[in-house]
C-alpha cells in the first residue's frame, strides 16, 4: 500500500522499498514495482525507515509523480545505445 502525504514543506511517502536517488532538486523512490519522483529546491531526506517503509523528505515540491513501472536497464545496453 502507497500513501503519499503533503504538509507544508514535508512529504511522507509509505509503502517504499528502496530510495533510488536523492538530489536536493530531484528524489526517486521505489514502491514495489512503482517509483515516486518528486521534483522541485531544496529536497533533502529527513527520515529514512525502510524496515517500515517510510520516507520523510522536506523541501520545495513543485511535481510528484507515479511512475507505472520501475525499469532496469542492464549496464550493457545503456553503455551502447
Amino acid at each position: 500500500m502507497n500513501l503519499l502525504h503533503l504538509e507544508g514543506n514535508t512529504l511522507t511517502i509509505k509503502g517504499a522499498t528502496k530510495i533510488i536517488s536523492a538530489t536536493p532538486t530531484q528524489a526517486a523512490v521505489e514502491t514495489g514495482e512503482k517509483a515516486i519522483v518528486v521534483t522541485g529546491t531544496n529536497i533533502e531526506v529527513k527520515s529514512l525507515n525502510l524496515d517500515q517503509g517510510e520516507v520523510v523528505f522536506e523541501g520545495n515540491f513543485a511535481i510528484i509523480k507515479l511512475e507505472a513501472s520501475v525499469k532496469k536497464v542492464p549496464l550493457l545496453k545503456r553503455l551502447f545505445k
